[in-house]
């Protein structure tokens, strides 16, 4: 049976419009992105195939252009929709920091570095650089590593935060394993990078480790001491 043919209140854009995008199952908001099914399968069925080949919609929102244009239904003009969708949620996370108290939420930060870290197969050392009211100036990856570390250069962060004008930092690096639990190493680069950082009178707030759908802060592990 088309979608169309369902019960109003069954239909996934009817459900959003009348109860909020929240209610809405994977397979549902996938298919008001696909907008159609194929022969023999409604958007909602075709969505459920599609969810069930890459085994979650997260595998299926980092799929590469290969491996997501294979798939029945799929396409490059589709591929393409996705990725400015992805482009503009992760833009509207950015826009969000710098509007001047975001960063007073916690949340909201972290989930933004989450989009911005996690996807990656190998460890990615990243800042985010903040005026004397922290509201954010910008965000840079500083150092990439392999899967299991990144080398990370105290001077070279110095140097980045002085010509930014920053007066704090938040970092924040992945651990591809997706445990996000803090190493020692990570906790003693934190501290040489805090020392070099009050030489020139810049706070470092906190130090986020980003994994498999966690994140831990390092500050409130009372690792920043």
């Amino acid at each position: 049976m088309a979608i169309k043919d369902w019960p109003a209140d069954a239909r996934p854009r009817e459900k959003l419009l009348q109860q909020g995008a929240q209610v809405l199952s994977d397979a549902e908001l996938l298919a008001i992105f696909l907008r159609t099914g194929v022969t023999g399968l409604s958007a909602v069925e075709l969505a459920r195939q599609l969810l069930t080949h890459f085994g979650s919609l997260r595998a299926l929102l980092e799929a590469d252009q290969k491996q997501f244009c294979q798939q029945h239904g799929l396409g490059p003009a589709k591929y393409a929709q996705l990725q400015a969708i992805l482009e503009m949620s992760l833009r509207h996370s950015e826009s969000t920091l710098t509007r001047g108290d975001a960063l007073t939420d916690a949340k909201t930060t972290r989930q933004y570095l989450q989009q911005r870290l996690r996807h990656y197969p190998y460890e990615v050392f990243a800042c985010l650089f903040l005026d004397n009211k922290h509201r954010m100036i910008a965000f840079e990856e500083l150092f990439r590593g392999t899967i299991d570390g990144a080398s990370v250069y105290p001077r070279e962060v110095v140097k980045q935060a002085l010509a930014h004008n920053a007066a704090a930092v938040i970092f924040a690096h992945n651990h591809p394993s997706g445990i996000a639990e803090p190493s020692q190493a990570d906790q003693h680069i934190t501290q040489r990078l805090k020392s070099a950082l009050e030489l020139v009178d810049i706070r470092v707030l906190d130090h986020i480790v980003v994994g498999d759908g966690e994140t831990i802060s390092l500050a409130e592990q009372g690792l920043l001491a």
